[in-house]
């Protein structure tokens, strides 16, 4: 198992909690899920999969309220399916007709330190000599080098990662007096992360030209916080769907 320790920091971040069914608000810390989206942003690969093991939280949990203005609908894939094939349809959205404002209770402020690993996963990779020490390289080069082939992001895409440092250790002298005098903290139920029944295989067989399901289930964790840490390497063991 070969792991990284990198500090994450950004203006704002949006973990939506699932319960919130009209308004955006986020978790009081990032779910694991969220923060292994964002590392694939660095880099991915069908043969490898990411695991957070710890989350430092440096910063005050510091909420912000604003409004945003949303799109309400989708673009219809049947409509441009059959414009496509010359069939007509129109799958335009016109904003300013399916506009409307939400609001959102957001982080601000953001600095984590995050552990994590990656592990093989058996998929089909581009290579077939590839391994664990050539992943771990690459990896590590890009993080060294702030490479990614798209913005990562603080729960949301409009809330950019500001840097992404590697890191040897964590400096834990550095974690704010408010986050320590909060002692044990129970953050509930929250997201651990979002499964998809395809497992990552293309439902049709052919990865050249894959095709995915978008069915899935959310697994679920009830993490503490002790002094700004949480270990979920230890909580993960009583994760419930």
């Amino acid at each position: 198992m070969r792991g990284f320790k990198i500090i994450v920091e950004g203006d704002y971040a949006l973990f939506t909690r699932p319960e919130m069914k009209l308004e955006r608000v986020s978790y009081d810390v990032p779910p694991p899920g969220a923060l292994e989206g964002m590392l694939k942003s660095v880099y991915w690969k069908p043969a490898i999969r990411y695991e957070i093991d710890k989350i430092i939280v440096f910063n005050p949990i510091d909420f912000i309220n604003i409004r945003r203005n949303e799109v309400k609908d989708k673009v219809s894939l049947a409509k441009v399916k059959s414009q496509m094939k010359g069939a007509g349809g129109d799958p335009s959205i016109f904003t300013s007709e399916e506009r409307t404002q939400r609001a959102s209770m957001l982080l601000k402020n953001i600095r984590y330190g995050i552990e994590f690993h990656f592990e093989m996963t058996g998929l089909k990779s581009e290579h077939d000599d590839e391994d664990e020490k050539k992943h771990y390289n690459i990896i590590k080069r890009r993080l060294e080098k702030g490479q990614c082939f798209r913005t990562p992001c603080l729960g949301c895409a409009e809330f950019p990662v500001k840097k992404i440092e590697l890191t040897d250790s964590f400096d834990l002298s550095q974690i704010n007096s408010e986050i320590l005098s909060m002692g044990d903290v129970d953050l509930g139920f929250m997201s651990y992360r979002v499964n998809f029944e395809d497992k990552g295989i293309p439902v049709n067989g052919d990865w050249e030209n894959p095709s995915f399901s978008d069915k899935a289930s959310t697994e679920y964790y009830r993490p503490h916080m002790i002094g700004g840490i949480i270990d979920v390497n230890r909580y993960r063991e009583v994760i419930k769907c």
